[in-house]
């Protein structure tokens, strides 16, 4: 399975970004993608996963009500949206899928095997 992540960029508190997700390489229905972030200076977070087969969701509590993850099949893509952008969403993004296909869209980045190189998102204000 390849990653490639895309649609970071500059953006101002409030606003709106849709970060994709290109999926390649024919993962199963059970794989669970997620998209994690480093802010500046910390660790990698969780912050969404949805199952492959495009049912199921789970979100960080910060990103809750903001963020929507969902499955593009058209692109064969997961899509990140972003609403009302917060300074503290300022990160690099990364997308991340699991292969084993039993765990319940797990938070834990050691649980994903598959990463793409990441984006930049910078929400200033």
């Amino acid at each position: 399975v390849q990653l490639v992540e895309s649609g970071g960029k500059l953006v101002r508190t409030g606003d709106s970004l849709r970060l994709s997700c290109a999926v390649s390489g024919r993962p199963l229905l059970s794989y669970a993608m997620a998209w994690f972030r480093r802010p500046p200076g910390k660790e990698r977070e969780f912050v969404a996963a949805i199952r492959w087969s495009g049912d199921n969701t789970r979100y960080a509590d910060s990103v809750k009500g903001r963020f929507t993850i969902a499955k593009d099949n058209a692109e064969s893509a997961v899509v990140l949206e972003m609403n009302s952008l917060k300074l503290d969403d300022t990160a690099v993004y990364y997308c991340a899928a699991d292969s084993a296909g039993w765990r319940m869209l797990p938070t834990t980045s050691r649980d994903y095997d598959f990463w793409g190189q990441g984006t930049q998102v910078t929400v200033s204000s």
